[in-house]
């Protein structure tokens, strides 16, 4: 039995090439570009010291984070405290192992792929959690629960509007779900489903409006507040990781993957080595757009209360979302 089948190999070089060439750089990359665009937004200049056009200031971020002291609290459970960064990052990695950047470009076609993800993307609610208790601070535990609390909560009508994807795709392989958009995207089919997604991946990756978990002026710095270092430095890290892969799923989800609009229709045929380039650029450029998306509504929308938040996920989005995935149900069996 051959041990490197070709597929195999194939499938660690795109599953490298996704974690070392994209996801990790890309959280450097979106850290500049979100100054570059608040500076913008703000009429300001942004970074302009630390290299040209400050191409370099995410790199004297992690210096700054390296040379500073690594601080575990003593009351605190310091073998918690130093596991719970790890799990966010973890997770965040975990995603693209099913994620389709091209035809044929994924690491696994799991059958069972949606489920996958929204089992991984769970569990990142661990990390900030346990963060929270580990370090025996009340601050830091009331940011870890606020941090579960709004999670669990946004994660239900998230649930519910990939539970109508499915539908539509009628599989619950993401490779299957991407394909299924060849000609129409699920936005055009499914646009309160797209909505109720998109807002609770600004919730699920704790972004403005939904930064709740490290509301400053009431929980100093929330869950991370005994954290510094690298440590404080993983946090960051998987809040622009996270960032990125809900810009993947919603381009993945909603908006056809790598597939250009209605490519089926007028796209001629490709060699595999032009149709591969092309796809991972269409997929990059969709990811690249909703990433901005991100960046422009934190600069622009002042963040929710804890009550506003919580009525939104629970009396707004979620009845939405069990409504919109009964419609698309009925109206799937009537033309079926």
């Amino acid at each position: 039995m051959e041990l490197f089948t070709p597929e195999l190999i194939k499938s660690i070089l795109v599953m490298l090439g996704a974690t070392l060439g994209f996801l990790l750089p890309s959280a450097a990359i979106v850290v500049y570009a979100e100054r570059r665009i608040a500076a913008f937004i703000q009429n300001r200049v942004g970074p302009n010291r630390v290299g040209p056009f400050g191409l370099l200031q995410p790199f004297a971020d992690v210096l700054k984070l390296i040379m500073k002291e690594d601080v575990t609290p003593t009351q605190g459970n310091k073998m918690l405290h130093t596991l719970a960064p790890l799990v966010p990052v973890s997770t965040a990695l975990m995603t693209v192992a099913v994620i389709p950047f091209g035809d044929g470009l994924v690491v696994s076609n799991l059958n069972m792929g949606v489920l996958y993800l929204l089992a991984v993307a769970s569990l990142s609610v661990y990390g900030v959690t346990i963060a929270g208790w580990a370090s025996n601070s009340k601050f830091s535990l009331l940011g870890g629960l606020r941090s579960a609390a709004q999670m669990v909560s946004y994660e239900l009508p998230m649930g519910m509007a990939v539970a109508s994807v499915v539908l539509l795709a009628s599989s619950l392989s993401v490779v299957e779900v991407v394909n299924a958009q060849a000609m129409w995207w699920f936005i055009f089919l499914n646009p309160i489903g797209a909505i109720i997604f998109i807002i609770a991946s600004f919730a699920e990756a704790n972004r403005t409006p939904f930064d709740l978990v490290e509301a400053e002026q009431e929980l100093v710095g929330g869950f991370h507040t005994e954290y510094s270092s690298m440590k404080f430095g993983m946090f960051f890290l998987a809040e622009y990781m996270h960032v990125v892969i809900a810009s993947m799923l919603i381009t993945t989800f909603f908006f056809g993957g790598y597939h250009l609009p209605f490519a089926a229709a007028w796209l001629p045929e490709l060699s595999p080595l032009v149709k591969g380039i092309l796809d991972i650029h269409v997929f990059l450029a969709k990811t690249a757009f909703w990433i901005f998306v991100f960046i422009w509504v934190r600069w622009t929308i002042p963040r929710f209360k804890f009550d506003q938040l919580m009525n939104l996920g629970w009396s707004r989005l979620l009845p939405l979302s069990i409504i919109n995935f009964m419609v698309i149900a009925i109206v799937l069996y009537v033309i079926g």
